[in-house]
């Protein structure tokens, strides 16, 4: 291709022609099955960080801060990380007519001073309100993944609200959509545009990592911002979140129902009685994947073999962790089979049985969040209009909530709230991402099998549904991982460290598939600390495969059980 001089350019046409150029230069290749191969990003440097503030100034946006910070300053997963620039600030500022509060869309930008040519949106999770340091973590999966440290360009932002505002925030409607989709498609340009006057050029590859309610903002920007990332991570996506919101209230109702002590949920279904539960699923379903070592690999096969009511024994007498009555089998398989309307329509998908319902993480989803976070969400933020602010009582509010109300209001507009919950927190008909397989970007999804918040199953349908669209596979530029007894995002019995972001890059940039990613146990001696939930009769470095769906992690039938190399995808 003959190159262009843009300076024998008018000036008029010049910014025209670096687009032209840049969009060339990203196109790349098409590949056999027709799908975009992108090009590889190159790097740049950074002499300084004194003289950003004379070249960074956006519209709309102010910087705080521009500060250096020395090699060591901040550390992920026990590595320090080299100097960089820090830039603080937010975009958007406004005082909201509805509930007289301030509101700007905070962030960070962290540039670091040996660029890779990448940027990293780091999707952060939780009902956000927080700027965490914009490290390039992707909220999971263990500290193996750093876009800072790997030299990307990256952000981190609070969505548009303070922590303090949690969760009334969700009375101002811009507040809501801020949260919902609009601050990503707000920051991705202004954040592209810094890196441009940092390092004279733009990145040529673009990545969005997240999980939990950051997988849902990785989710939501592949449908939505297709043209602006060239490869997500979505880890745990509650891309249903207010369904999954109020299916954690149904089942807090739930466990009140069988609670010994009616202010405490956990007495409804104690550790010891799900350590009960876990082990009898394993028992059950462990060697159906060719090896019997404390993981449940085939997690549709086990659905079809674990029975809850013959499995786990009956308690004939008292509670005393051996057993379950038959009111907690009952209060359990609904909770678990996923709540209905009365009608008996699904509000939110079906959980499976697995190994990690045991795990220390799972209480604070089961019998504290549904208490106190889902309420707030539900109440203020997803719902519309929202309830009141003044006396507001969200363990009350769960636990009388009615279920078909609350799934009427997450779906209603009203008045100045013009997007329902639904539609502001969840991606425009998900199963539809023409857009970004078109242009050659690659999206990867992971999920813990023993997520008591967000239902693998629920991304199990979304992604069955994605293969439908795509003439019954999307493993061309999308691929599914389930990760067996791991937890919300990380912990559980499980292997459960792992780095998505680098297999990524070598899908998007060099065409090379992830057939499988290299999952370890977090035993003594690991950099990211050690996971008190590995199971000590596994080795301290038990690694194994996790297979893209629909193919499970078989054991080869000889080769050391704690080695990944002696078990095949199928």
């Amino acid at each position: 291709m003959r190159s262009i001089s843009f300076r024998k350019l008018p000036a008029r046409h010049q910014l025209v022609a670096v687009i032209v150029a840049a969009g060339l230069a990203a196109c790349g290749s098409s590949s056999d099955d027709g799908v975009q191969q992108l090009l590889p990003a190159t790097g740049a440097t950074l002499a300084s960080c004194s003289d950003l503030a004379a070249r960074i100034a956006q519209p709309n946006t102010v910087f705080s801060a521009i500060t250096t910070a020395a090699a060591g300053t901040l550390t992920v997963g026990g590595v320090a990380v080299p100097e960089h620039c820090v830039i603080d600030g937010r975009m958007a500022d406004r005082v909201s007519g509805v509930d007289g509060q301030s509101y700007a869309i905070g962030f960070q930008i962290r540039l670091p001073k040996t660029w890779n040519g990448r940027f990293f949106y780091q999707a952060n999770g939780g009902i956000d309100g927080v700027i965490v340091p914009a490290s390039g973590g992707s909220g999971g999966g263990g500290p193996l993944t750093s876009g800072l440290l790997q030299g990307f360009a990256v952000i981190s932002s609070d969505a548009g609200h303070s922590n303090a505002q949690n969760p009334v925030f969700g009375i101002d409607p811009q507040a809501r959509l801020d949260y919902g989709y609009q601050a990503v498609g707000k920051l991705t340009p202004m954040a592209k545009a810094v890196i441009q006057a940092a390092y004279g050029k733009g990145p040529d590859r673009s990545y969005l990592v997240g999980c939990s309610n950051g997988g849902r903002h990785a989710l939501v920007a592949a449908a939505r911002y297709a043209d602006q990332y060239d490869g997500i991570v979505a880890g745990a996506p509650g891309f249903n979140l207010p369904k999954a919101a109020i299916a954690n209230i149904y089942g807090a109702q739930r466990y009140a129902e069988v609670a010994s002590n009616p202010a405490d949920l956990s007495t409804g279904w104690t550790a010891a009685e799900r350590t009960l539960v876990s082990r009898a699923v394993v028992a059950r379903c462990d060697a159906l994947d060719g090896a019997t070592d404390g993981l449940v690999q085939d997690t549709t096969a086990c659905q079809a073999t674990f029975k809850l009511e013959t499995d786990v024994p009956t308690c004939a007498g008292a509670r005393d962790g051996t057993c379950l009555t038959a009111a907690q089998k009952s209060a359990i398989a609904a909770i678990f089979a996923g709540p209905k309307t009365k009608s008996g329509a699904p509000v939110y998908a079906t959980f499976p049985f697995d190994g990690g319902h045991g795990g220390a993480g799972i209480p604070f989803w089961e019998f504290t969040a549904s208490l106190v976070l889902d309420s707030g969400a539900v109440g203020f933020i997803f719902g519309s209009p929202p309830v009141a602010a003044a006396g507001f009582n969200g363990p009350a509010f769960s636990l009388g909530a009615d279920i078909d109300a609350q799934v009427a209001r997450i779906n209603a507009t009203s008045g100045i709230y013009t997007e329902s919950g639904m539609s502001f927190m969840t991606p425009p008909n998900p199963s539809n991402l023409s857009a970004l397989k078109a242009r050659g970007a690659k999206l990867m999804v992971y999920h813990g099998v023993s997520d008591p918040i967000f239902s693998v199953d629920d991304t199990t349908a979304w992604y069955q549904s994605l293969m439908a669209a795509n003439g019954g596979d999307a493993s061309n530029f999308a691929r599914f991982f389930r990760v067996p007894s791991m937890g919300h995002c990380s912990g559980g019995p499980a292997v459960e460290q792992f780095d998505m972001l680098t297999p990524l890059v070598a899908w998007v940039e060099k065409a090379q598939a992830p057939d499988r990613i290299i999952a370890s146990a977090r035993g003594p001696g690991n950099a990211g600390g050690v996971n008190t939930e590995v199971p000590a009769g596994w080795a301290a470095t038990r690694t194994r495969p996790l297979c893209p769906f629909p193919t499970v992690a078989r054991y080869n039938g000889t080769g050391d059980l704690e080695k990944a190399e002696n078990f095949s995808c199928k």
